[in-house]
């Protein structure tokens, strides 16, 4: 085993020559971008960061901290400490090459947030929602205050502007505010704690922490392109903002079940309902850019939207997961790992700094959670479990950060002090979390059980929205068919489809005939 992976850095250190020899060569012909080595950048941020992905996910932890560890052995932290010269010339500092690859990396900002909330159950927290409403305002508020007390004391240097620490202490409050939704729910269903209310407590308040993070986030941009705080400029975006969500959360909600029914009923061409959503989320994008704040809470919406589709299908979401993890999320916390330096922790100051931010951060997240549990009713276990768990940033710290580098919010010292403690926070957050779930005592209610049995049997069988399917084998793309087929051993297949259809069921009692 250990010769097996010895070989493996052999081969890598192998590869990184021969790019970094070839890379060299192609950078010297022109001035002007190079598609090869655009090709060259994507490709080794893919392998390298597949590769660390898989390597975490054995230790116990979550792969996209092996593709931001990727990003930080590629950059200067490693690769360019070691060989600044092939470093230098498969990631050039040319800003014309820099932005072939970082606009890769922001449209999968919006892939990332358009995913984060197809992955955001509103049903579970309106089952849990007194409960995890109540703790999650707790939870943001005290690491909030710490944050943002700690952007009041910060050094100026660490400031990209003078006039700039009002809304950076505002953006590293948020930031310290958020927890990771996507991580969490892995432990926790790992632990098989959904059946449990502390299990459904703990997933809620993450995703009501994420959705509050995201409008927040979504008002600094405003604060931060108006430069000054300006009480009509920021009412006018928080009015907008809500207008925006009502419009959303109605007529919004309505117009995107219809527009992918008709793309799955009508269209014919491959992957058809996945052009529709990838259109939804970018209109929506567009319209959150065009009332004053960052695109990023236009794409969670539309997340959040496609995701309570009673069409949308598990063929569907797998093709679009599967798009969004083996290219845009390598390449975006790649790109976030190249962008952080960690050599300037070298420096006593800077190191001493990052320790703080992340003490602080712990501190903040996991006293502010705890107590609001304390203030739900939670046993003293259940509410040490919920605040490990809390205490995680995973990727939306690191998204955050981004949008804040490239805001000119945060400067490029103060960026790679938030990924170290992103990086902290989430490896440190599973062991935490199992270990808490471990002692609980193993007591479900029977409600739970209950949901739990019909949660399998939803898992088991595709069924949506009173569609009952089998699955066929048809020559269209889409994924609900209701046409005869044939499997390859010869025996047919006949689909079932029964729909509610109110103008079937006036016209025929007669049950279908399978």
């Amino acid at each position: 085993m250990r010769w097996r992976n010895f070989r493996s850095l052999f081969w890598v250190a192998i590869a990184l020559l021969l790019t970094g020899t070839v890379a060299g060569a192609e950078g010297d012909k022109a001035a002007r971008p190079s598609e090869f080595l655009l090709l060259v950048q994507i490709s080794l941020l893919i392998a390298v960061g597949r590769g660390m992905g898989e390597l975490m996910q054995r230790a116990g932890q979550p792969s996209v901290i092996g593709e931001l560890l990727a990003g930080l052995l590629l950059g200067p932290s490693l690769f360019g400490w070691l060989w600044p010269v092939a470093q230098h010339a498969i990631f050039p500092s040319s800003p014309e090459q820099k932005a072939l690859l970082e606009g890769i990396a922001q449209f999968g900002i919006l892939l990332l947030l358009l995913l984060t909330g197809m992955e955001t159950d509103l049903k579970l927290v309106r089952k849990v929602g007194r409960a995890a409403v109540a703790i999650s305002v707790t939870g943001i508020v005290v690491p909030f205050v710490c944050g943002f007390t700690l952007g009041q004391f910060l050094p100026q240097s660490l400031l990209p502007h003078q006039e700039a620490r009002l809304v950076a202490s505002v953006f590293l409050g948020t930031a310290l505010s958020i927890s990771s939704v996507k991580i969490v729910a892995v432990v926790v269903r790992e632990m098989n704690f959904m059946r449990r209310n502390v299990g459904q407590i703990i997933v809620a308040t993450a995703i009501i922490d994420d959705t509050i993070g995201w409008i927040i986030i979504a008002m600094i941009f405003s604060l931060a392109s108006q430069g000054t705080f300006d009480i009509y400029s920021v009412g006018k975006t928080l009015l907008g903002t809500l207008i925006f969500l009502a419009i959303s959360f109605t007529i919004g909600r309505r117009l995107t079940f219809l527009l992918i029914r008709w793309a799955n009923d009508h269209l014919v061409s491959s992957a058809a309902v996945i052009t529709v959503i990838l259109l939804i989320m970018s209109m929506m994008a567009m319209i959150t850019h065009l009332i004053g704040v960052h695109t990023v809470l236009g794409a969670f919406i539309a997340g959040v939207l496609v995701g309570e589709s009673p069409i949308l299908t598990r063929q569907i979401d797998e093709r679009l997961r599967g798009l969004i993890s083996s290219l845009f999320m390598p390449v975006f916390f790649g790109v976030a790992g190249l962008n952080a330096d960690l050599t300037v922790l070298k420096n006593f100051n800077l190191l001493l700094l990052t320790a703080t931010l992340v003490v602080i951060a712990s501190i903040g997240k996991f006293g502010g959670a705890f107590a609001g549990g304390s203030l739900g009713g939670l046993t003293r276990r259940e509410c040490y479990a919920l605040a490990s768990g809390m205490n995680a940033r995973g990727s939306t710290e690191v998204i955050i950060a981004t949008i804040g580098l490239s805001m000119g919010v945060l400067s490029q010292n103060l960026f790679s002090m938030i990924v170290t403690m992103a990086v902290v926070t989430t490896m440190a957050m599973p062991p935490m979390l199992r270990a808490a779930l471990a002692r609980l005592p193993l007591k479900t209610t029977r409600r739970n059980a209950s949901n739990a049995r019909n949660s399998n049997r939803r898992a088991l069988s595709p069924i949506w929205s009173g569609c009952c399917l089998l699955p066929t084998k048809a020559r269209t793309q889409n994924s609900l068919h209701t046409s005869p087929a044939c499997w390859p051993d010869g025996a047919a297949c006949q689909s079932l489809y029964f729909m509610l259809n109110l103008r079937r069921m006036t016209t025929s009692n007669a049950p279908m005939a399978v």
